[in-house]
């Protein structure tokens, strides 16, 4: 009895520890994804009150990429290089974050005049707002590639061929991820900032896809 009992502890500390080394893997996957939704999280609120200013929206956007990005490839990833990209996202790119919602608010507009009885006036406002999500989603490709010292013009025009020519499959997805964002903020503002991040991570994501 004693001996079998003998036998029978090392064989159960065998299995254990097997188990424990089949369970680690997962259970360090399991920490990593929790570590990227939490960083998805504060990504978010550092680019919702970053995009207060309108202008810095989509400089805020493009440092919220860099940052997941940083954490993604296990770089520093703190405040200060949120700040440090935003920094040089604003100065190289002020004048596209004000372009962009003058064209916005330019689309909006004719939408309400398309809806305020015009002949045709359905079809010009399917068409206006498809036209406000192309250049959302154009937009949030760029920023999700800037890198300090790029060129918004640059990153605006391969953004815009990776959305239509090489990877509209990507543009639908954000396209999606998007949405959300907007349903999440139409039902309860304060999932605007977590709806932001993981918007900021998907963009991230689809440009990862093509090796950016």
């Amino acid at each position: 009895m004693a001996d079998a009992a003998a036998q029978h502890t090392p064989r159960s500390r065998a299995r254990g520890t097997a188990r424990d080394a089949a369970d680690s893997p997962r259970a360090g996957r399991s920490r990593e994804r929790f570590a990227l939704f939490a960083e998805c999280l504060l990504a978010g609120v550092w680019l919702t009150v970053a995009a207060l200013g309108v202008v810095t929206a989509l400089p805020a956007l493009a440092a919220a990429c860099g940052h997941l990005r940083r954490h993604l490839e296990a770089r520093p990833a703190g405040m200060r290089q949120f700040l440090a990209d935003l920094g040089a996202a604003l100065r190289t790119g002020w004048k596209v974050g004000l372009a962009l919602p003058v064209l916005l608010a330019v689309l909006l507009l004719n939408v309400a005049i398309a809806r305020s009885g015009l002949p045709g006036g359905s079809v010009v406002a399917v068409l206006t707002w498809a036209g406000v999500a192309a250049a959302l989603v154009v937009a949030i490709r760029a920023a999700a590639s800037f890198t300090p010292g790029a060129r918004w013009r640059d990153l605006l025009a391969d953004a815009g061929r990776r959305a239509v020519v090489t990877d509209p499959g990507g543009s639908l997805l954000l396209f999606g991820g998007l949405a959300v964002t907007v349903v999440a903020a139409g039902q309860m503002l304060p999932l605007v900032a977590p709806a932001l991040g993981c918007l900021a991570a998907a963009a991230v994501a689809v440009e990862r896809r093509l090796g950016r």
